[in-house]
């Protein structure tokens, strides 16, 4: 297994990641493109010590963006997970991996 730090690039704060954290105990990250499901369990676990019920993951396409008159680029596709944990644990936001 590569290093959880690596794995495990951010948390993704939105308003929809807000809602599955208040309704569904689940967490989004985003995730190293090469990442499996069972790198990105061990991962969690180890950095936040909580235990993780299931792992779904998603490719995101890059958006096209326009740079003035010229053609423009694609930004990078990425990898998102959504982490379920075991009821009454959480992960708190700004808490530092140890």
């Amino acid at each position: 297994m590569i290093s959880a730090l690596s794995i495990i690039q951010r948390p993704l704060v939105t308003e929809r990641a807000t809602n599955l954290k208040a309704l569904a105990n689940q967490y989004v990250f985003r995730v190293a493109s090469s990442a499996s499901k069972r790198d990105i369990k061990l991962a969690i676990e180890h950095l936040f010590k909580v235990q993780v019920l299931a792992v779904n993951t998603m490719r995101v396409h890059g958006k096209f963006r326009r740079l003035g008159a010229a053609k423009g680029a694609y930004r990078a596709d990425w990898k998102k997970a959504i982490v379920s944990l075991k009821a009454g644990q959480e992960i708190r936001a700004g808490e530092e991996a140890k």
